[in-house]
């Protein structure tokens, strides 16, 4: 299994950046390579929704479908797969202010055994941070733009 651990800021209060990343319809605006996020069933927010995802960078094409398994109003969503690629999420929030919000995440995926698993490891692995590092900026920018527009 791999971690990604990764801690940013933005502009906006607590409130607001909780509201923005709880809104599944915002996901593909920020979140790099992510080119499909809808929500599987009638439940499209809070514990036990579930949505479908496609990530495609070139070459690599994933699928998955996650479940929210752990939701608290302005402090905590977490996602697990529960069909195809596999991968953990949770974002935790933290006021910094009364118009500063903190944002942690911890980004987890495993990937299947043998040669197969250890080629799209290589391929995945930069491909995952070049991704880490443009969502960080993108979801930043985007929760201050909504806060922005009020």
């Amino acid at each position: 299994m791999v971690d990604i651990h990764h801690e940013g800021s933005c502009e906006a209060p607590l409130d607001v950046a909780f509201a923005y990343l709880d809104d599944y319809r915002n996901a593909t605006k920020w979140m790099f390579g992510l080119a499909g996020f809808t929500p599987v069933g009638a439940k499209d927010q809070g514990l036990g929704a579930e949505f479908a995802g496609t990530f495609q960078v070139k070459p690599v094409k994933l699928h998955s479908t996650i479940k929210i398994t752990e939701w608290e109003q302005d402090k905590v969503i977490a996602f697990e797969s529960i069909k195809g690629f596999r991968n953990w999420s949770t974002w935790q929030f933290f006021a910094d202010g009364p118009t500063r919000t903190k944002i942690k995440v911890v980004f987890s995926y495993e990937l299947p055994g043998g040669f197969a698993g250890k080629a799209m490891g290589k391929a995945l692995e930069p491909i995952v941070a070049i991704s880490v590092r443009h969502s960080d900026e993108a979801l930043r920018r985007e929760i201050e733009a909504h806060y922005a527009a009020g």
